[in-house]
C-alpha cells in the first residue's frame, strides 16, 4: 500500500503519540516514500507551535513527502463527495485525492471519512 498523511497522522507520528509498534510501521511507511495532499500541508504548517525546532522539524518533514496538489479531477471529485456527504471542504479535498491518486489514507478521524466510496481510510493508531 502507498500512504497519503492527514495532518493529524503526521502531529501523531512527530509527537510519538503513536503506540510502539504503529511508530515502527510508521517509520516504515515514511523510508519507503508519502504523500502529502496541499491540503494537509496547509493545515500542518499553518499552525505555529511557539517552538521555532519543532516548526522547522515540522516543515522538514512535511516537505519529505510528495506534495499533491489540487488538478481538475481532485477538484471534481471534490464536488462529487460533497454532494453525496455533508462534511468540510478540507476533508472532502483530503479524501480526493487519495482516491483519485488510489492512495490509502490515513487519518485518525475515521468518522470524518467513513462511507466515502472508493476511500480507504486506516488509523495510524492502529498499525
Amino acid at each position: 500500500m502507498i500512504y497519503i498523511f492527514d495532518s493529524n497522522a503526521i502531529i501523531d507520528y512527530l509527537s510519538t503519540s503513536l503506540p510502539s509498534k504503529a511508530m515502527v510501521t510508521m517509520h516504515r511507511i515514511v523510508d519507503q516514500g508519502f504523500f502529502v495532499s496541499v491540503i494537509t500541508k496547509i493545515e500542518t504548517l499553518g499552525f505555529a507551535s511557539g517552538n521555532t525546532k519543532v516548526d522547522s522539524y515540522t516543515k522538514s518533514f512535511v516537505n519529505l513527502g510528495i506534495i499533491l496538489e489540487l488538478g481538475p479531477d481532485i477538484v471534481q471529485k471534490t464536488i462529487d463527495i460533497k454532494r453525496i456527504k455533508k462534511m468540510k471542504t478540507p476533508d472532502a479535498i483530503i479524501a480526493a485525492t487519495a482516491i483519485v491518486h488510489g492512495l490509502t489514507l490515513l487519518s485518525r478521524n475515521l468518522k470524518d471519512f467513513t462511507s466515502i466510496q472508493g476511500l480507504m481510510v486506516i488509523d495510524p493508531h492502529t498499525l
